[in-house]
């Protein structure tokens, strides 16, 4: 199989459009579509998402995490947890429930576990590119938290489209990190109308070359990528993906401090924040 082919046709097929989603997944866009019109005040933007229940439930978790909640004052009802978190990073939520969404659960199982370490693995570099955006790079925290969401949205469509294409996933994947999501990856974006700066973030991460000291919001992603636990199944078998696989060689100073020290005293931020995203 020409597996590189098959990225290209697919790449193509998503940028003649239309893009083929499901149901939920296209629910979820309307939902972001909606929640970024102007004249959609906070009351508003509670009643759309109590129409989505898991949605609506997350929201409420993620009020409560450490990130958005440091004192510690529980809240229970929608309305308050769409005012403690705002609109952006409702927006974030929406792009997580499509991404989640991508992938059919009629999968066969072998994809499906595969699926679900991929969603494991992008919560994880969600969560931990938003603080390391407060701690470490000084970059917006909501627009990291938001490219970890999306930086595995084609790994997510590979695996969908998959059982069309027997084969695909097995033996060496190399090309599908130095051509194929990118590729296939830059279509999506393209095709979702995601913020340029966002792009230009998870293009970054397709590269693999990050800055140290990081700083800018593609180092951001990239460093939240190498030091989450959980590795995506498409990557953590490739030779020729280009971050160091040892966090230790990570390590550098930030300001007056070492980076590993930052990241363990975020640690549990990190994981309840991690914990609140996992639909």
């Amino acid at each position: 199989m020409d597996k590189l082919q098959v990225f290209q046709a697919m790449a193509t097929d998503i940028a003649r459009g239309p893009v083929e989603f499901s149901s939920g997944a296209r629910q979820a866009l309307g939902l972001r579509s909606a929640l970024a019109n102007p004249s959609c005040h906070t009351s508003k933007a509670a009643q759309l998402i109590a129409a989505e229940p898991v949605l609506a439930a997350r929201v409420v978790a993620l009020a409560n995490s450490l990130a958005y909640n440091p004192l510690q004052r529980e809240i229970h009802d929608l309305p308050t947890a769409v005012a403690r978190l705002g609109f952006a990073t409702l927006r974030s939520l929406c792009m997580a429930l499509f991404t989640k969404r991508l992938t059919d659960p009629s999968l066969p199982l072998d994809i499906q576990q595969m699926a679900d370490q991929l969603w494991q693995h992008t919560t994880q570099v969600a969560a931990l590119a938003r603080v390391i955006a407060r701690r470490v790079t000084h970059v917006d925290p909501e627009a990291a938290l938001f490219a970890g969401v999306m930086h595995e949205v084609a790994g997510f469509y590979l695996l969908n489209r998959a059982p069309r294409h027997p084969g695909i996933l097995a033996g060496d994947m190399s090309i599908w990190h130095e051509e194929g999501e990118s590729l296939v990856g830059t279509a999506l974006l393209e095709a979702l109308d995601l913020p340029s700066g966002v792009r230009a973030a998870v293009a970054l991460y397709w590269e693999g070359y990050l800055t140290m000291p990081p700083s800018s919001l593609g180092d951001t992603l990239l460093l939240a990528e190498q030091v989450a636990p959980i590795a995506s199944p498409l990557h953590q078998d490739d030779s020729t993906y280009k971050l160091p696989s040892n966090p230790a060689q990570l390590d550098c100073l930030v300001g007056d401090q070492m980076l590993s020290d930052i990241l363990a005293e975020a640690a549990e931020e990190v994981t309840s924040l991690h914990q609140a995203l996992v639909f």
